[in-house]
């Protein structure tokens, strides 16, 4: 997986898990793409600790990935639900088609 789209997975499962500020700071620096210097004007700190807090956050994200394993079971009910989807479509059985259609849609909801 890419570690761009990783870190983006792993901030959206676990990220009201950093402190307030942690999150401010790995949002500016994820999402906003905000510079080292422009997060340290913006925090009152050195770059080396924006930097050491962003790896921090990294860190524990990943810490709680390795636990929990949220964004790996997502993953998964992606890919088996478009599995499901591919294989029912081999089917000529047109009702088969729709149910499995209609229920990897209620699934797709839940996530």
């Amino acid at each position: 997986m890419d570690k761009i789209i990783e870190r983006n997975l792993l901030f959206d499962f676990y990220g009201d898990l950093l402190t307030e500020r942690q999150r401010n700071i790995y949002q500016d620096a994820v999402y906003g793409d905000l510079s080292l210097s422009e997060l340290a004007d913006d925090y009152g700190i050195s770059r080396q600790g924006i930097h050491d807090q962003i790896k921090r956050c990294d860190k524990a994200l990943e810490e709680y990935e390795s636990k929990l394993h949220l964004v790996e079971r997502f993953e998964n009910i992606k890919k088996y639900s478009k599995l499901l989807k591919q294989e029912a479509n081999k089917s000529s059985d047109e009702k088969l088609k729709k149910s499995v259609d209609e229920y990897i849609k209620k699934i797709n909801e839940q996530l």
